[in-house]
């Protein structure tokens, strides 16, 4: 009965975690800059990537390897938002525009129209 209820939440966790890394795949594709791509990536795929590690650290039965899988979680969990973020900040910095959809700009310096939302 044990092994049954672990084979189901190893399943749903298998599940989830392919649908959040399709959720992201699609985000990649279909959003117009890459800062909102940037976006799906990190956020989607973090949690995606973290299911997975959950499911594969239950479905191995031992605790070496559960831990192993929880720390891979918080690793992506404490890197992905902040490679994201600095990733971003450099795109802004050399120039690359956003999408004319964006309603706002926070980094754009008042004088700087290099910044602003330019067509492609």
């Amino acid at each position: 009965m044990t092994a049954y209820l672990v084979a189901i939440l190893t399943c749903l966790l298998i599940l989830g975690g392919a649908a959040f890394a399709l959720i992201a795949a699609i985000g990649i594709n279909r959003l117009p800059d890459l800062y909102t791509r940037m976006h799906a990536a990190s956020k989607a795929g973090t949690v995606g990537s973290g299911l997975l590690l959950v499911a594969v650290g239950i479905h191995s039965g031992d605790l070496s390897t559960f831990s192993r899988a929880i720390a891979g979680v918080l690793f992506f969990i404490l890197t992905a938002p902040i490679g994201a973020h600095l990733l971003a900040k450099a795109a802004h910095q050399v120039g690359y525009p956003l999408d004319p959809l964006s309603v706002r700009d926070d980094l754009k310096k008042p004088g700087n129209k290099k910044a602003a939302a330019e067509p492609r």
